[in-house]
C-alpha cells in the first residue's frame, strides 16, 4: 500500500515538473515576442540630396516670328508684267529689279519699267504672274531681311515693372524642338491697349543662320527674376504650407523634421533661402510615416 502511495505522490511531482517546464517555456518565448515588440520601427524613405542650381522665375508666352524687316514691293508705273528676275526664296539688293513691266503706253517707245526692290533681304513670295495687269495700288512682291527676327507679345500691366529692355529671352519653336534661341527685348510700349491693360513689347532674334522663318509659331519665355548657386529641393520633400514649410533630413540613420524657407520655383524645383544646404539628404518618399527622430533605411535617388 506504502509503495502505490509513494509512486503516485512521484507521478505527481513529475506531472507538475512538466507542466512547470512547460509553462516556463511559453512564459519565455511570450516575454522575447515582448522584447521584440518594443524594438523601433525602421521606416524605409528615399531621399534626394539638396544641389545648387540657377532657378527663374518666368512668364511663358506663345507668338509668331516676323522678320526685322519686311516691305511689300509696288511698281512706279502701271502696265502689264512682261519679265520676272527674282523667284520666291532669292536673295535681292536694295535698289535692285524684281521684274519689268511693258508700260504700254500709246506715244511712248518701248522700254520695260523695272519693280525695283527697297530693301535688301530675301524674295519671300511674288504675287504676280507675267501677263498680269498692275499699278501703283498692285503689290508686285513680299521682300523680308531675315538676319535678323522678331516677336511681339503683349505683357499684362502687373508684370511691366519687371521687364526692361536688354532683357533675355527663350524661345523654342517645333521644327527645333532641342534647340534654345535667345532673344532680347528692344521695344516697350509706353503706352497701355485700353482693351486688355497691356504693353506691346518687341522681341529681337539674331538669326544668322536663317533657321528661324517668317510665320513659325514660337514658345517664349521671359526671365523676370534669378537665384543663382541656391540649394533647390523637389516639390515632393516639402510638407506644411507657407510660411510653415518642413523637410525631414537625414542624419545618422534618423529624420529630423528641420523649418525652411522657400525662394523662387521654377517646374517642380524649389529655391531654399533658409534651412539647408548643399548635400543635405533630404525624405522625397516615405516621410508620412515618419515622426521626429525616427530611424529609416534610405534609398538615395541618384542626381538628375
Amino acid at each position: 500500500m506504502r509503495n502505490k502511495f509513494g509512486k503516485l505522490v512521484i507521478g505527481a511531482w513529475l506531472l507538475f515538473g512538466y507542466w512547470c517546464l512547460v509553462f516556463g517555456i511559453l512564459s519565455g518565448c511570450q516575454i522575447k515576442e515582448a522584447a521584440k515588440s518594443k524594438e523601433p520601427e525602421t521606416i524605409p524613405v528615399r531621399v534626394l540630396r539638396v544641389k545648387l542650381k540657377d532657378i527663374h522665375n518666368l512668364l511663358e508666352y506663345a507668338g509668331d516670328i516676323k522678320a526685322q524687316e519686311e516691305v511689300l514691293i509696288f511698281p512706279k508705273v502701271s502696265g502689264k508684267l512682261i519679265e520676272k528676275v527674282k523667284h520666291d526664296g532669292e536673295s535681292v539688293n536694295k535698289g535692285a529689279p524684281i521684274a519689268y513691266i511693258d508700260r504700254d503706253e500709246v506715244g511712248l517707245t518701248f522700254e520695260k519699267a523695272p519693280v525695283e526692290s527697297s530693301l535688301s533681304g530675301v524674295v519671300g513670295r511674288v504675287y504676280v504672274d507675267i501677263g498680269a495687269n498692275v499699278n501703283p495700288q498692285t503689290p508686285v512682291a513680299l521682300v523680308v531681311d531675315m538676319r535678323k527676327v522678331k516677336i511681339d507679345l503683349d505683357i499684362p500691366q502687373n508684370y511691366i515693372p519687371k521687364v526692361s529692355l536688354g532683357q533675355e529671352a527663350k524661345i523654342y519653336v517645333d521644327a527645333y524642338p532641342e534647340k534654345e534661341f535667345i532673344g532680347t527685348i528692344t521695344k516697350i510700349s509706353p503706352v497701355l491697349d485700353l482693351s486688355t491693360r497691356s504693353a506691346p513689347v518687341e522681341i529681337l532674334i539674331n538669326n544668322s543662320e536663317q533657321q528661324l522663318k517668317s510665320g513659325m509659331f514660337a514658345k517664349v519665355k521671359l526671365i523676370i527674376e534669378e537665384q543663382k548657386n541656391a540649394p533647390v529641393i523637389l516639390k515632393e520633400a516639402i510638407i506644411g504650407k507657407e510660411p510653415d514649410t518642413y523637410v525631414y533630413v537625414i542624419e545618422n540613420e534618423k529624420a529630423f523634421l528641420r523649418k525652411i524657407k522657400l525662394g523662387l520655383r521654377e517646374g517642380p524645383y524649389f529655391a531654399v533661402d533658409e534651412g539647408l544646404k548643399e548635400g543635405d539628404a533630404v525624405v522625397i518618399m516615405g516621410q508620412q510615416r515618419l515622426r521626429d527622430a525616427s530611424l529609416v533605411s534610405v534609398e538615395e535617388r541618384s542626381q538628375e
